[in-house]
């Protein structure tokens, strides 16, 4: 009955208006628009795609409109300087600021509720020291790598070209060649606009091995030693699991797959292109270990290591063992924390797979150190790194060094619109459409990139400075509190176990004997 009715309003809408307009073209501005509403109201009414149009024809429009306009009402309106996610207004603005090279100060205060149980303080000295005039540099490379690399306290995380405009990539490297840090290439290839600037590179390898690749998606040694011996490489990482989406693998459509694309991953254009969540080179910690010894000698002994999600303690003590039973070590590993996200993931695994930063950095730092370990590996740190005091609280936590990609992005423009998987990034940072990608000046950004990262490591020597350390390497887990509840504040040194160098192998404390003892060199067991 009511399809009826709608369909006999409509119609009679139509021929009052072309009567109107036959006779009387003054009409036409008030009859144009109530035919427009007809034709909608029967479309809705017709449709079956949506419930709510079918019962609400042209009033359920509003809701649709609204829901697409909720995030930016959300984060311009509402949102209060430190309750935004996954960045808040005031990180967000003091990335903006330092990267336009303005005063990142605050008057008045902090609005942080320094009682809110979770609240953490880096606890300053009385007798704090001078700020270093040169920033400390991280020599990565162990005993078995001839070519050590000097890596920078903060430097630009993994994020591809194909996830991010050439534009973008090119103004990330130019930034890092200007100042002096490195920038990690992400898991799509080895593109012209990594290479055009001349910054130092990390080349990263994933499940697919873009760039280096055979025709049936094996490992290509001859293509990788080939790429590797690239002076502007300076260190290449075996991506296990990322952040955002541990455990899951990747599907990039055809359609995506254009000619530059295809060149730069060496695969076949139009073609779609599957990354596996596993690796084919090793089923096994002590496969994994060898074959990492191989990418170095393939890589002319250039630093190699591998960057996880941490999971199971247990898989990691046993890659551990394999390390040390086959008496060789990667010479970095990064520990991507799963509040990371340049990657686009389904919500589940964004929400629930994976150990937060926190955990999983002190999981692998006091692993490598109870094995005895630590002294051969460097750790670097990624997940949420954007300003001085994170930097700080990583370094506190076991990190050596930082990586960080979102900050980055920010500081080329990004407003955090979270539309980068679907190519309508609208500052063209995270898009494959070249005219939104022309919106990234690349003079001008990579010049924001380079005040951004000077002055993010500026502030965390200015804080390490005020709690009486010149060195990062004195940083010790006493020196960050956190706020247990409204009144209990506790060091990390006292929330967590810290191991000393080599009691997994002499005297495992009971919180870890179980997890050592079923380690196995030979099999990845939850």
């Amino acid at each position: 009955m009511k399809i009826l009715v709608v369909v006999l309003t409509g119609v009679t809408a139509v021929l009052v208006s072309a009567v109107a307009v036959l006779f009387s073209p003054w009409w036409w501005a008030a009859a144009a628009p109530a035919l427009l509403v007809a034709l909608i109201a029967v479309h809705d009414v017709l449709q079956r795609r949506h419930s709510l149009l079918r019962n609400y024809p042209v009033l359920g429009h509003l809701r649709f409109a609204m829901e697409a306009l909720r995030p930016e009402v959300q984060q311009y309106f509402i949102e209060r300087n430190v309750e935004g996610r996954p960045f808040d207004r005031d990180t967000r603005s003091i990335v903006y600021e330092r990267a336009k090279g303005t005063d990142a100060e605050e008057p008045f205060g902090t609005e942080l509720d320094l009682y809110r149980p979770g609240s953490e303080y880096l606890a300053p000295s009385m007798a704090p020291r001078p700020v270093p005039t040169d920033p400390p540099r991280v020599r990565i490379g162990g005993p078995d790598c001839t070519r050590p690399y000097d890596m920078a306290l903060l430097n630009v995380s993994a994020m591809s070209f194909g996830s991010l405009s050439a534009n973008a990539i090119l103004a990330l490297n130019t930034g890092a060649r200007l100042g002096g840090f490195a920038h990690d290439t992400g898991e799509g290839g080895l593109s012209e606009y990594h290479l055009r600037p001349g910054g130092d590179l990390v080349w990263e390898i994933g499940t697919g091995y873009f760039g280096c690749r055979t025709d049936d998606g094996d490992f290509d040694e001859d293509l990788f030693a080939e790429k590797a011996a690239n002076p502007q490489v300076k260190c290449v990482s075996l991506k296990i699991s990322q952040g955002a989406k541990p455990g899951i693998g990747g599907v990039l459509p055809g359609a995506k797959v254009t000619a530059e694309i295809a060149e730069v991953r060496g695969v076949p254009q139009g073609k779609t292109v599957i990354s596996p969540p596993y690796h084919r080179v090793y089923t096994t910690p002590r496969e994994l270990v060898r074959f990492l010894a191989r990418m170095r000698e393939l890589a002319d002994g250039k630093p190699v290591g591998f960057k996880l999600c941490v999971g199971s303690r247990r898989q990691f003590l046993a890659v551990c063992k394999a390390m040390l039973e086959e008496g060789t070590a990667p010479d970095f590993i990064i520990v991507d924390g799963a509040e990371g996200g340049t990657g686009a993931a389904p919500m589940e695994f964004a929400d629930n797979v994976g150990l937060p930063l926190s955990e999983g950095l002190m999981t692998v730092h006091n692993a490598l150190v109870g094995a005895g370990l630590r002294d051969r590996i460097r750790v670097g740190a990624s997940g949420k790194v954007a300003t001085g005091s994170d930097l700080v609280k990583r370094l506190l936590q076991g990190a050596d060094y930082t990586n960080a990609a979102r900050a980055m992005m920010f500081a080329i423009g990004c407003i955090q619109a979270q539309r980068c998987h679907t190519n309508t990034c609208p500052v063209g940072v995270a898009t494959q459409d070249a005219r939104r990608g022309r919106a990234v000046d690349v003079e001008d950004k990579s010049r924001r990139v380079r005040r951004y990262q000077e002055a993010t490591v500026k502030s965390a020597l200015q804080i390490m400075a005020s709690m009486g350390v010149e060195d990062p390497r004195d940083l010790r887990p006493h020196m960050l509190l956190h706020r247990v509840d409204p009144h209990t504040v506790r060091s990390y040194a006292d929330l967590h176990t810290w191991l000393a160098p080599g009691q997994l192998l002499a005297s495992p404390p009971e919180g870890w004997a179980g997890d050592w003892e079923a380690a196995d060199p030979d099999r990845f067991t939850s």
